[in-house]
């Protein structure tokens, strides 16, 4: 039968892709972009999840099986080199189960293939590992490897490691592009890497000065002060047969060891003793005045009680947030010409109170977005406290936050 019997007219153009609707099937280089799309879509993602990983040995665990990953390779693994660069001091790997790694043995330190990236830090492309003059074979029990794919990890200026990849998957060996995405994510590894060590110095050198300083602060403050409590109750033993004495004494050690608690609490975060304590929350409120008059045309005042502020030291970080989100509210939505700000000690209470002359609104009646009061009355009710708020309709808001003291 002749072929072009009944053959459909040569195509027209915009209709070359499809037949009554029917898609052409993808051609070779159709897969191969959306394979090279999928790649760079790979290193993007890798990118992220290596910058958000600040743990060292996680950032390690993660390199090697993102390397395998963008090379869809079967085995691969990441030779941390020692101080000197000569040696291999860490091997971390996927593809090998933990029974596959006891039955091999002890972990390479640097022959074969594996130290000519040592000995030549430049990528290097296998299609067997056997047929290189340097390979040296694999020891009893290890997986067979043919195809090898290794790139350098640098750190600035050193290499730390290099990244081995075996068994190309689907295929005999890797490719070009495979050695140039791996040599993108060794890049991103350096940075990561780096990051990762940096922050580990930095908490390192963190809890050492915090031990200092609460050494320090230890012996100076709370250890003296605790001392001074003992010899004044020492001294109380004169005072047995006078119950009025001995009373007003013990009070008066009560209320010492009451500011000692304080104060080592104040140590611990960093506040240092109730007299900073206390010029920070002043500082602290003051210094969010500021950063709101900077912002709005509304005249702001602070007014803090020394007292007040000694006996709210613990509740210092919370009652700036109350502060802050009672200002906020004030200026967004009351349109005030001026606000007051004051930490007052009203009996067993301490008083944060922030009053302003806006607008007012009616606080029974539920609101567009509810003015942050569910989030300052939880706040207030987490120190123990509660939240009292005055307002109406052109008359201005109070919003207090009573506390403890």
């Amino acid at each position: 039968m002749d072929s072009t019997v009944g053959s459909a007219p040569p195509l027209s153009e915009g209709h070359e892709s499809r037949i009554r609707g029917v898609e052409r099937p993808a051609t070779l280089a159709d897969v191969t972009d959306q394979a090279s799309d999928r790649r760079q879509e790979a290193l993007i993602q890798a990118g992220l999840i290596l910058a958000s990983e600040l743990s060292l040995p996680a950032v390690l665990q993660k390199i090697v099986a993102l390397a395998a990953q963008v090379a869809d390779a079967r085995y691969g693994a990441l030779g941390v080199l020692a101080s000197t660069g000569e040696e291999i001091h860490d091997f971390i790997t996927v593809g090998v189960t933990e029974e596959e790694r006891r039955a091999i043995g002890d972990l390479p330190t640097g022959g074969g293939i594996l130290g000519a990236l040592i000995k030549d830090p430049k990528p290097l492309r296998l299609r067997r590992i056997a047929d290189d003059p340097r390979s040296v074979g694999f020891p009893p029990s290890h997986p067979p490897m043919t195809s090898f794919l290794g790139v350098p990890v640098r750190v600035r200026d050193r290499v730390y490691g290099n990244l081995y990849l075996t068994e190309k998957r689907g295929a005999d060996e890797f490719t070009e592009e495979d050695q140039r995405a791996v040599i993108t994510l060794a890049s991103q590894a350096g940075v990561a890497i780096e990051n990762a060590r940096l922050w580990q110095d930095n908490r390192r050198l963190a809890v050492l000065e915090d031990r200092e300083r609460i050494a320090k602060d230890l012996h100076d403050g709370v250890v003296q002060s605790l001392f001074a409590v003992g010899m004044a109750l020492q001294a109380g033993q004169d005072l047995v047969g006078d119950p009025s004495a001995v009373r007003d004494r013990l009070q008066e050690s009560v209320g010492r060891i009451d500011d000692v608690i304080r104060d080592l609490r104040n140590y611990i975060f960093g506040l240092g003793p109730a007299g900073t304590a206390d010029r920070e929350l002043d500082r602290a409120l003051n210094d969010l005045a500021d950063e709101f008059r900077r912002g709005s045309d509304v005249a702001i005042r602070v007014e803090v009680d020394p007292e007040a502020a000694s006996v709210a030291a613990a509740y210092a970080a919370d009652l700036i947030q109350v502060a802050r989100e009672a200002i906020s509210n004030a200026v967004r939505h009351g349109k005030p010409q001026t606000l007051s700000v004051e930490l007052t000690r009203d009996g067993d209470e301490v008083v944060l109170e922030v009053e302003d002359d806006g607008q007012g609104f009616d606080p029974d009646v539920p609101t567009a977005g509810g003015r942050g009061l569910t989030s300052l009355r939880e706040r207030a009710e987490a120190m123990g406290g509660r939240l009292e708020v005055s307002s109406s309709a052109g008359e201005g808001t109070a919003v207090r936050a009573r506390v403890p003291a």
